[in-house]
């Protein structure tokens, strides 16, 4: 399996607060960002996979929704997590 509880424990400890820091938005958004790659590789071999192309779009809808989010509340803290992420907007 990609994503165990190993893996989860490990995205949780560098961008959370705590290795149990599973609501920060943080943490969530580097989860997700994590499950997009996955996904974004599967699709890349597998291009009629329309029940995960959904599933992609939603989670991408998801992560954009948390990040106007910390956007919205703390800007430094934003550029902070995209920038550790890679993520651009």
């Amino acid at each position: 399996m990609y994503l165990d509880s190993a893996k989860k424990k490990e995205i949780f400890e560098k961008h959370g607060q705590s290795a149990t820091d599973t609501g920060s938005v943080e943490s969530q958004v580097a989860l997700f960002t994590y499950r997009i790659a996955h996904l974004t590789e599967h699709l890349k071999s597998n291009r009629k996979d329309f029940a995960t192309a959904r599933a992609l779009k939603m989670l991408v809808g998801k992560r954009r929704r948390l990040l106007d989010y910390v956007a919205k509340k703390d800007i430094e803290r934003y550029r902070k997590l995209i920038a550790e992420l890679g993520i651009r907007r």
